[in-house]
C-alpha cells in the first residue's frame, strides 16, 4: 500500500496526552482502556479526513460536470459515465464515514484484536492515496474536457480507482468482522 505524507493521527493523539490521561494511565489495568480510546479516536479523525478528501473529489467533478455541459453534446455523450462514477463516489464517502471504528468497546458486539489494528491503519492510509489518486484523475478529465482530449478513457481511469477503493474498503470491513484473519 502507498506511503503517505500524512501524520500517523495515533502518534499525534499519543503526543497530546492530558494530564489527566498521564495520571489515569499509571492506575493499575486503566492504560490499556486509555490506549483504545486513543486508537478509536485517532481512527475516526483518519476516516474524517478520507471522507472529507472523498468530498472535495466529488465537488471538483461537479465543477467538471458543470463545464462539460457547456457542449450538448460532450455532455450527452458522458453524463452516463459520470453519472456512474459520481454515484460510486457518493457510495465511497457514505462508507468511509459510516465504517465501524477500529476499536470496539469492552462491551460492543465486535471485537478488534491490537495486531488487527494496524491493518485497519494500513487500509486507511491506502484509502488516503486513492483519495489524492481520485483527485488527480478528475483534474484529468479536466483537462480532457479543456482540451478536447480522451474524457471516455478519463472517467474510465477514476472509475478503476473508485472501484479499486471500494475493494480495499470492504476489506478493511472483513478485518473488522474477523473474516480476514
Amino acid at each position: 500500500m502507498k506511503d503517505s505524507p500524512v501524520p500517523d493521527m495515533y502518534d499525534k493523539i499519543e503526543g497530546e496526552s492530558t494530564l489527566l490521561g498521564n495520571i489515569a494511565s499509571k492506575i493499575p489495568g486503566f492504560s490499556g482502556y486509555i490506549e483504545k480510546g486513543r486508537r478509536r479516536e485517532a481512527d475516526q479523525i483518519l476516516r474524517e479526513t478520507i471522507a472529507a478528501r472523498l468530498e472535495e473529489v466529488r465537488l471538483d467533478l461537479a465543477s467538471v460536470h458543470q463545464a462539460l455541459s457547456q457542449d450538448i453534446i460532450k455532455a450527452i455523450d458522458h453524463a452516463e459515465p459520470l453519472g456512474r462514477v459520481d454515484t460510486r463516489l457518493m457510495g465511497l464517502i457514505g462508507k468511509v464515514r459510516d465504517a465501524p471504528q477500529g476499536y470496539a468497546g469492552f462491551f460492543d458486539a465486535v471485537k478488534v484484536k491490537e495486531d488487527a489494528l494496524a491493518r485497519l491503519y494500513a487500509f486507511d492510509e491506502a484509502m488516503l492515496g486513492y483519495a489524492d489518486q481520485a483527485g488527480a484523475d478528475v483534474d484529468a478529465i479536466n483537462k480532457a474536457v479543456g482540451l478536447d482530449g480522451d474524457i471516455s478513457g478519463s472517467i474510465r481511469a477514476l472509475d478503476n480507482t473508485l472501484s479499486a477503493a471500494n475493494e480495499v474498503f470492504n476489506a478493511r470491513g472483513e478485518v473488522l468482522s474477523g473474516v480476514a484473519e
